[in-house]
């Protein structure tokens, strides 16, 4: 018999299967041989003490330093180390691993021998046999811990066996998995589980179920989670369904697509009963709504003209900038009433228009004389005939054409005629076509002017601000009221306020004659004289002067001051005098009549207030066509008289002294009475 080794020297001890499999170790031993043939013991036997082992048989199963027989060791917590890839735990409870275990592939060291990382295992349910030289009764030693190196990781086991060594049982596949889990070997009771200090398995990893027996739930993959997809897997699979969906769409959409027609479809057919109410109430609703902004367009190409600002159907007003290409000395603004047309030329004007100022200019207006049917004439008669008080009658020759949509409001496009478009012809391609919602509002008009200028309208019915006629047509609008007892008591002390005061510096405007002039009135001395010049003939003035009921005229060359000249022309002393006869003369007339006699406070209301010369005033108007501006102290800043036109004749006023007038009154003084 073989001399027994020391189980103390590290050159005669065996080392155990565990030991043959790591790398790096100096006192390494050959793998063990096969399991003796021989009846297997019972599972349940009493396990042999490794502290007294029998002599010449065979040594007791070995543990490493963290593991306990099954009937005395309590089952340890932590992550199963079949989890990071069964590998051999060092003295501190530490496991290497290795880069190419977590990539997948079976762990080998460089220097170790092909099938080294393999080993022999019984069968399964059977223990493994003690191998020659098991030393499970010592303790670690100092070499027994291999050196780690940069492809060492902690928590990887490199005795994994696999079925191409002999005596080595293939491990199990687990479902869903892409590697095997090891089995028990007799070195690792059955029921005991030996876990890493890690808590928790490495990012992105599903942790592996514990080992067990075969036919354990544990080993079979009965008891596993459900298999969760990678993040990365989860990315690729959301972007597929991605660019599946956008593919689906983009094919439904170029199956469904079809061009649309140049022209809408039309469907010509009568009115039903409700479209004709609508259409007899379009211009009522327009009324009601007071105002609107427009844009109309006036020809076509480059000879268009272009008119945008708003229409107030209730005073009624229009008010716009003319621009476009096809202006020409139109260019400026328009104010114009049903009667009265005012422009304000501008060439300097940009030529594409925009909405004119919310207060107009006070000066440069001019009185258009224009024919009716064509051209801004037409346009404000077109615009301001879009609003009455009454319902129009029902017209059998209207049609329905089709729908649209109009600034995101759906409406009917009709066809039918306009009374203020009757001239326009009577043929049915010639009649407007009318976009009207459903609360018989108009928001678009094409059709023809009467001399057959197409024209289109375009109404915004938000765009609704207050407007403010030129002084000329009447000035801010106001409340009309009876006067009140001061206002009355100090139109009734006019006549005797305008004699106390003498006379006053005068400056007249007036746009239906398109003149200005300058001079003096003086009411004491019943008698006025002013210079007057024509804006259509600036190198020549003409000399007034005037009496009540009588005024006498002198033309002469212009030059000099804008007063007339004092002492006045001996032409103009001589000259008979005659009735005033255009609007200036029976402006200046009326205000020399005021210091007559006084103006009933019946006759007279007042319109609103104002501001003349920094002044606040009183506008109180006299049978509706003179207009006195009084001042607090009653004294008159401006008389504004009404011409058959409709337009406004404005005299300025400053009292103060003023120099002898030619044809006035002297004062007759009466003689001292003796005493």
């Amino acid at each position: 018999m073989p001399p027994a080794a020391d189980s103390k020297s590290p050159s005669s001890r065996l080392a155990s299967p565990a030991d043959a499999a790591t790398p790096g170790r100096a006192n390494a031993a050959p793998a063990a041989s096969p399991p003796p043939a021989g009846p297997t013991p019972p599972a349940d036997a009493a396990a042999p003490s490794s502290e007294s082992p029998t002599p010449g048989g065979p040594a007791a199963p070995a543990f490493r330093a963290d593991q306990r027989p099954p009937d005395t060791a309590a089952r340890p917590t932590g992550p199963n180390p079949a989890d990071l890839g069964d590998v051999p735990l060092t003295t501190n409870g530490n496991s290497p691993r290795s880069d190419n275990e977590r990539s997948g592939r079976p762990h080998r060291s460089p220097t170790e021998p092909p099938g080294s990382h393999l080993r022999p295992t019984a069968p399964p349910g059977r223990p493994t046999p003690p191998q020659p030289g098991d030393a499970g009764d010592q303790q670690p030693g100092p070499n027994d811990n291999p050196p780690r190196s940069r492809r060492w990781r902690r928590g990887h086991r490199t005795d994994i066996p696999t079925a191409t060594e002999a005596g080595a049982t293939a491990l199990p596949r687990e479902p869903g998995r892409g590697h095997h889990r090891a089995a028990a070997t007799a070195h690792r009771p059955a029921g005991a589980t030996i876990r890493s200090p890690r808590a928790d398995p490495p990012l992105g990893r599903r942790p592996v179920a514990p080992v067990g027996p075969p036919g354990h739930p544990e080993l079979d993959g009965t008891d596993d989670p459900p298999e969760q997809p990678t993040r990365r897997r989860a990315a690729l699979v959301a972007l597929a369904a991605a660019a599946t969906a956008s593919a689906a769409a983009l094919v439904a959409g170029l199956l469904s697509w079809s061009p649309e027609p140049a022209d809408p479809v039309e469907t010509v057919r009568p009115l039903t009963a409700v479209e004709a109410e609508r259409l007899a109430a379009l211009r009522v609703t327009n009324q009601r709504d007071v105002r609107a902004g427009v844009r109309v367009t006036l020809g076509a190409g480059g000879g268009r003209t272009e008119l945008v600002g708003w229409v107030d159907w209730a005073r009624p007003l229009v008010y716009l900038d003319v621009g476009g290409p096809g202006a020409g000395a139109e260019r400026g603004l328009v104010q114009g009433t049903a009667s009265t047309l005012l422009v304000r030329p501008d060439p300097a004007a940009t030529p594409t228009p925009a909405p004119p100022p919310l207060v107009p200019p006070d000066d440069r207006w001019r009185l258009r004389e224009a024919p009716a049917g064509s051209g801004l004439t037409a346009v404000r008669d077109l615009l301001l005939g879009l609003g009455t008080v009454r319902v129009d009658p029902p017209t059998p020759e209207a049609r329905w054409l089709r729908r649209e949509i109009v600034d995101d409001v759906p409406v009917d496009v009709l066809q039918a005629p306009l009374p203020v478009l009757q001239g326009a012809g009577s043929a049915p391609d010639r009649r407007p076509r009318l976009w009207v919602d459903r609360d018989a509002r108009l928001h678009r008009l094409t059709g023809s002017l009467p001399d057959g200028t197409p024209v289109t309208v375009e109404l915004a019915r938000s765009d609704r601000p207050t407007l403010r006629p030129v002084d000329a047509l009447g000035g801010r609008p106001g409340l009309p009221r009876a006067l009140s007892d001061g206002e009355a008591d100090r139109l009734a002390r006019l006549p005797d306020r305008l004699r106390a005061a003498g006379g006053a510096t005068l400056t007249v405007t007036a746009p239906s004659a398109d003149v200005r002039g300058s001079g003096w009135l003086s009411w004491a001395g019943s008698a006025a004289y002013l210079s007057v010049v024509e804006a259509d003939d600036p190198g020549r003035r003409t000399l007034v002067r005037a009496r009540p009921g009588s005024v006498a005229r002198l033309v002469v060359p212009a030059g000099g001051a804008a007063a007339p000249p004092l002492p006045a022309p001996g032409g103009l002393v001589r000259a008979a005098g005659r009735p005033p006869g255009d609007d200036v003369e029976r402006l200046v007339d009326a205000a020399l009549r005021g210091a007559a006699s006084a103006v009933p406070a019946a006759a007279a209301v007042r319109v609103r207030d104002d501001r003349v010369a920094d002044r606040a005033v009183d506008v109180i108007e006299v049978r509706g066509r003179l207009r006195w501006w009084i001042d607090r102290s009653g004294l008159p800043r401006r008389l504004e008289l009404r011409t058959g036109r409709g337009v406004w004749v404005r005299l300025d006023l400053t009292p103060g002294r003023v120099p002898a007038l030619p044809g006035a009154e002297r004062p007759v003084r009466k003689p001292a009475k003796r005493r």
